[in-house]
């Protein structure tokens, strides 16, 4: 006879948290694979296999559950790149090595679901001005996330250097146009002429 199942219930707190997770997660996977236009609130309820009631009690609009899907992203990452940092060796590194590491791993989040789910999301905000001021505030919101997780990847000597912070805006903008590229071109990211570039652009402002 089988044992019976101990767990406590879930409570409610925790079955909101799932059910939400579950609604950003869909919304992203709709963006990334089918496009803003094409990601309704349907279609998420669809992928998340929740009810309506459910989907509209967390995100009332459409704009808002996609705005907070983008954000879900970003905040994954800057918890992973944080995460990295505290676990793995490369974190103590320093100088020239600290620059290769940390600006391969700034580039890499520019290959992830995320950032595509946040541009189909500024395409649309340029011809829907109710999305773009909703939008324009999140990102402002999550901008300083951003750079304090940018700078602690760099580690507090390379970003407390007076020119850091303008070399590190410069890097990280250069970084999305060229990640934008490979909507048309299928090529190697790891192979990036870019990125050589950008380290020494890094090392020769910063060392």
């Amino acid at each position: 006879m089988a044992a019976p199942d101990r767990r406590p219930p879930r409570t409610q707190g925790q079955r909101t948290a799932d059910s939400r997770s579950l609604i950003l997660d869909a919304a992203i996977d709709g963006l990334v694979t089918d496009g803003y236009h094409r990601t309704s609130t349907v279609a998420i309820q669809t992928r998340a296999g929740v009810s309506r009631g459910r989907l509209l009690h967390h995100f009332p609009s459409r704009e808002e559950l996609l705005i907070a899907a983008a954000q879900h992203l970003v905040q994954e990452r800057v918890a992973e790149m944080d995460d990295w940092i505290a676990r793995s060796p490369h974190g103590r590194a320093s100088g020239a090595e600290r620059i290769d590491l940390a600006t391969d791993l700034l580039w890499e989040t520019f290959r992830q679901p995320y950032f595509w789910a946040a541009m189909e999301l500024w395409t649309a905000a340029r011809t829907d001005p109710d999305l773009r001021t909703a939008l324009l505030e999140a990102e402002r919101r999550l901008l300083r996330t951003i750079e304090k997780a940018v700078d602690t990847m760099y580690g507090p000597v390379l970003s407390g250097h007076p020119e850091f912070a303008d070399v590190r805006d410069l890097v990280f903008t250069s970084m999305r146009g060229v990640a934008l590229t490979y909507a048309l071109h299928d090529r190697d990211p790891l192979t990036e002429p870019h990125l050589a570039r950008w380290k020494r652009l890094l090392t020769r402002t910063l060392l």
